[in-house]
């Protein structure tokens, strides 16, 4: 979540429509003067809540910082503490304003509870805020993202779907994501990814063509992941290897990142920005399709059988010095 970059638009246009007449040239000043010392500019409880939730993730990701070289129980006490930093702040900024969606999500998010327990309150949070944003006039594009006062239900759309997935949820998540594409068809928060894990542990590959072709055959490490998985589950397995061959050739490391699979902490809110392709995105891919590939015990063992894959995680790790 790009938190400052949508304070400062917010900001800015507010100010922009308090100002008659504002050429173009105009705006982008006022951008840069908002940019420079956006706390000038607040002047309502909803953008000092979003002040504070801008500042409290920023604290937070100061916190990771070197938590990747702690030992296991360091790094967990670590953990639990900045989430319950993260929980404090996002009370505070309710305190200003209790309506402050994001507050709301983050709060939820930092309780770290497994999906089942999480899934009700996140629902609930969904329904009020997808209210809101049904009722609401979409800007000229059609795509609600572009208005960035409806990002925030756009992105707790996004953690009910993912938390539908992890709790094994997967038609439910599936015709969440799907009301959402309406919404926002461009997608940003990236619910095609997680529509693609669900529909091929429900075995759609009619479903998973029509979001492969919805988005323009785009390819990355999900759509690739999910039809190789998809295909094993069908029982066809020339198809099955050539779809992880293809995900194996496309997908940087992501032999690797399927054999030797590591710990991603919660998004908070949102998944993280990678490369397409790349090995980060695909131990994201990995990592979200964890409870698919639990429902199919079978899958991971099949894939390190074939020779190509185990070759391609080997000379991986051997590159990047990883373990092996």
């Amino acid at each position: 979540m790009k938190a400052r970059d949508e304070l400062v638009q917010r900001l800015a246009l507010r100010r922009r429509g308090q100002l008659e007449g504002l050429s173009e040239a105009g705006y982008q000043e006022l951008v840069r003067d908002v940019r420079s010392r956006p706390e000038d500019f607040i002047d309502s409880p909803a953008e000092e809540a979003f002040l504070l939730v801008c500042q409290a993730l920023e604290r937070h990701d100061a916190a990771c910082v070197g938590e990747e070289l702690l030992d296991d129980d360091a790094f967990f006490v670590a953990r639990r503490h900045r989430m319950e930093r993260l929980g404090s702040d996002c009370e505070a900024a309710l305190a200003r304003d209790p309506d402050c969606l994001d507050a709301q999500l983050l709060r939820l998010l930092a309780q770290d509870d497994d999906p089942d327990p999480a899934l009700p309150a996140l629902a609930e949070l969904d329904a009020r805020a997808w209210k809101q944003l049904s009722a609401a006039q979409l800007p000229a594009s059609g795509d609600a993202w572009d208005d960035v006062l409806l990002r925030p239900m756009l992105r707790i759309r996004a953690a009910v779907v993912r938390t539908c997935l992890d709790s094994a949820r997967y038609r439910r998540a599936a015709r969440l994501g799907e009301e959402a594409f309406a919404m926002s068809p461009g997608d940003a928060q990236g619910l095609r990814h997680t529509c693609a894990l669900c529909y091929a542990r429900l075995e759609d590959e009619a479903a998973l063509e029509a979001l492969d072709v919805r988005f323009s055959r785009q390819g990355d490490s999900w759509q690739h992941l999910s039809r190789a998985i998809l295909l094993y589950k069908l029982g066809r397995l020339a198809a099955a290897r050539r779809a992880l061959g293809g995900y194996t050739r496309l997908c940087e490391g992501g032999a690797y990142a399927l054999i030797k699979p590591i710990m991603i902490d919660t998004y908070l809110p949102d998944r993280p920005e990678t490369t397409p392709l790349s090995f980060e995105e695909a131990t994201l891919a990995v990592h979200e399709a964890d409870p698919v590939i639990v429902d199919v015990p079978d899958f991971v063992p099949w894939a390190q059988g074939q020779r190509d894959v185990w070759f391609a995680a080997q000379s991986f790790a051997e590159r990047r010095d990883l373990d092996w």
